[in-house]
């Protein structure tokens, strides 16, 4: 069984820079970890492997230093990392995201799992993993809590909702996007981390992965941004003071005048 895990490095901490001309997050030489979510997408891929055997492929798309994300996922017991980078990836929203990562994982062996994190802490959009399956054409499943049963056809899990919780059979292959409920992330073994040190982390470009250059980076991305700005402190309150009847006498003079303005 091929399990393939799509991790993406994150800052740190919530000290960003903004690059002014592109309206993009600059990544270039911060601080960055695996993004918490995807820690329990590949703990899942790895108990996979242990109970029906096969490898676990993780993948990113981000900078040069993103390398590094990949190397501790290795560390934790990950077969084989592939880094996705180009400058021409440089502004990517989620659409031309999914489609970038989609292409690469076309490019590997036949897959029967994908896992992802249910969403990223920078941009918390959850849209990337259901739009991988999209440009795949397979099943998805989001927000799961629990993997049930899994063989070579299908697998049985229990996905999170806001009244409960759900089970659903899905053919594979399939996509999954995982919640924190699922599991708990195993720290790396000594053994695992000089292993990852030495490991090879194959690296594509665009050309590589038979991108079209119409559907990637800022070309390929229909949502930009356009402008950002900080709003503007907010102004003090006023304080209303005296007993339950003077107050609701005053706050309702005060609303009065404010419906009469408008």
């Amino acid at each position: 069984m091929h399990i393939v895990v799509c991790i993406k490095q994150v800052p740190e901490s919530t000290d960003i820079t903004i690059n002014p001309e592109t309206n993009t997050l600059v990544r270039e030489g911060v601080a960055s970890i695996i993004n918490p979510y995807d820690m329990y997408a590949i703990e899942e891929a790895l108990r996979i492997k242990e109970k029906a055997g096969g490898k676990v492929t993780v993948i990113t798309m981000g900078p040069p230093q993103a390398e590094s994300a990949l190397r501790e996922a290795l560390s934790m017991g990950c077969d084989e990392a592939v880094l996705i980078s180009d400058r021409a990836f440089a502004g990517s929203d989620t659409w031309a995201t999914s489609y970038t990562l989609a292409m690469a994982i076309k490019k590997l062996d036949n897959y029967d799992i994908i896992i992802c994190g249910k969403q990223a802490m920078d941009g918390d959009t959850a849209q990337v993993g259901p739009g991988i399956a999209v440009q795949l054409d397979i099943a998805q499943v989001t927000f799961i809590r629990k993997i049930d049963k899994i063989d070579e056809k299908a697998a049985l899990v229990e996905r999170m909702t806001e009244e409960g919780y759900e089970r659903i059979e899905v053919p594979l292959p399939c996509l999954f996007t995982v919640v924190k409920e699922i599991n708990e992330p195993r720290l790396p073994s000594l053994k695992g981390k000089m292993k990852a040190r030495k490991a090879e982390v194959i690296s594509w470009n665009s050309q590589d992965i038979g991108a079209d250059p119409e559907r990637i980076g800022l070309k390929g991305s229909p949502t930009q941004v356009i402008k950002i700005f900080t709003p503007p402190p907010r102004k003090g309150g006023e304080m209303i003071q005296g007993d339950t009847e003077e107050v609701v006498d005053k706050l309702t003079n005060i609303l009065k005048d404010i419906v009469a303005g408008c």
